[in-house]
Formats: C-alpha cells, structure tokens, sequence
C-alpha cells in the first residue's frame, strides 16, 4: 500500500470518527433538550407567579367585608364594593391625589425624556475631553441615598416658599430620573451608526432634521422604555412627597393611601387599602400595555442591522 492510500485511509477513519462524535453530541442534545425546556418553562412560571402573587392576594382582600379581612380563601365568599366606595368618600380625598400623583409623574416624565434625549445624542456623538468622566459624575448623583439629602432639601425650599407645591416633588423626582435617563438612551444611542444621519445629510437633510425624522423614530423603544421606568417611579414616590407636602389638597395618592384611618386608633381599613392599592396599580399596567405595543411597533420598523 503506497503513502497515499494510507493518508486517505486515515483521513477517511478521521472523518467518520468525527462525524460519529458529532452524530453522538446531537443525540445527546436532543435528550437533554426537552429536560432544558420543562426547567425554563419551570423558572419563568416560579417569577410570574412570585411577582403577580401579591397583586393578586391585594385584588381578593380589596373586595371582602371587614370581618373577612383575614381569612386564607383563595376568593372572597361576599364580595362587595364597599371598600372601593370608601376609598373615593369625601373625607379622604383620594380622587384628588390621584390627579396630584398624575400631575407630577407626566411633568417629571416629560421634562426628564426632553433633556435626556437631547443631552444622551450629544454624549452618543460627540467626542470631547471629559466625555467618560462626566458620564461618570452623572451616573454618580443617582447614587446617593434619598434619605441623606431630604433634610436638606426640605431646607432649601422652606427657604424658598416651596413647600406644598408641585415643584417641591417634580425636582427632586428630576434629580434621579434624569441620570438614569441619561445613562440609558446614552447606550441605546451609541448603537446606531452613524451613517444614518450622514445618508440622510447626503440627501439634504440638516442636522437637526435627520435627527427629528431619522434618529428619534428608531430611538422610539429607547425611548418609550425610559419614559416607562421613569413614570412608574415617580408614581410611586413617597419618601419626597410625605416631607414637602403638608396640604392635604396638595398630596399625592401614596401619601394620602398612608394615612387612611379606621372608626378608631385601634381599628385599620385594611380593605379601603388594598381597593386603594389595586387602584394604583392599574394605571401602571395600563400604561405599560399601552407603551410595549409601542416597543414592540419600534423594534419592527426600525430594526437596525449594523
């Protein structure tokens, strides 16, 4: 047998080890696939089901009767809507800060997708000294704690006559939605090359024109995502608005749902609290189902490949 009979005999056997190897490897991924599936589909129920468990315990107790308040029955046996009604009775004013609440979330959204949208393009962009140093800086005052500076705030603006006002909660909503803001739509930014806007000049745009018609249509789900984060937080808001906010009529629906009183010091409308509770939350899952149709419509249309 010559030299080269014996190179095609080995490379021959080589070959079809490999491929009884590789033939090998698939089978066992096949086993193992299904026992990969059944763990995530597992896992992903265990989250669903941790994170909607107290939504759903607080939707069940909002409906029970005073005297069933404590029972472990996976569905209230009278239901009513007494509770509801309570929550909406004159001497609560939650109507009110619920319009409170409302007021200051769409400011404080607005105001923070405005200028982060515009200052997270010029950092994406623009090459300057310091640019990594100030990102830094930017993402540090998100940092410090709320509870460390409250005092002095609440200084500053007795000072200044901004005590039970709407800016007494919107700045320093600001303060720490505009950082995280900022950081965010830096990131989802630097992704888009940068040929879009220099197609978009060749074809006679200005500047600012391939920006409006160019850029900020495919940054919708950036952008329509931080707006989410942004909203929820400052919807939920307490620690701020329980300091500045003294005037009942000024209050939002996180504070006055803290204060709400039974016939007695000893007796606590657990139930006006959980109807309170439920009442909350629905505008943040409307508002989310509204919003991920819009992501969901930005990512199809304005799917990048680079």
């Amino acid at each position: 047998m010559s030299t080269e009979d014996v190179s095609a005999s080995l490379a021959s056997a080589s070959s079809s080890a490999a491929r009884d190897a590789a033939q090998t490897a698939i089978r066992g991924n096949r086993k193992k696939t299904p026992w990969v599936g059944i763990w995530s589909t597992v896992g992903i129920g265990f989250i669903v089901i941790y994170c909607l468990a107290p939504f759903y315990w607080m939707g069940v107790s909002s409906p029970r009767p005073d005297d069933e308040i404590f029972e472990n029955t996976w569905w209230p046996r009278h239901p009513t809507f007494d509770n509801y009604g309570a929550v909406f009775s004159s001497g609560n004013h939650f109507g009110r800060g619920l319009i409170n609440s409302l007021i200051v979330s769409v400011v404080v959204t607005v105001v923070a997708l405005v200028v982060a949208t515009f200052a997270s393009y010029a950092l994406a962009r623009l090459d300057f000294r310091g640019k990594s140093a100030l990102l830094l800086v930017v993402l540090a005052t998100s940092m410090f704690p709320l509870v460390a500076i409250i005092v002095p705030l609440l200084k500053n603006f007795s000072d200044w006559g901004w005590t039970n006002t709407y800016q007494a909660m919107i700045i320093p909503d600001l303060s720490f939605s505009l950082p995280l803001a900022v950081w965010n739509l830096t990131s989802f930014f630097r992704q888009m090359p940068q040929e879009l806007e220099q197609s978009a000049m060749v074809d006679g745009c200005t500047p600012g024109q391939a920006f409006r018609k160019i850029i900020l249509p495919i940054a919708a789900p950036g952008i329509f995502t931080t707006a989410i984060i942004i909203f929820i937080g400052a919807w939920n808001e307490f620690l701020v608005a329980v300091t500045m906010i003294i005037n009942s009529n000024m209050q939002p629906a996180t504070v006055m749902l803290s204060k709400f009183t039974g016939d007695s010091q000893f007796n606590t409308p657990f139930g006006s609290q959980m109807a309170a509770g439920v009442i909350m939350t629905l505008p943040l899952v409307i508002m989310v189902l509204l919003f991920q149709r819009r992501i969901v419509a930005g990512l199809a249309a304005g799917g990048i490949k680079q």
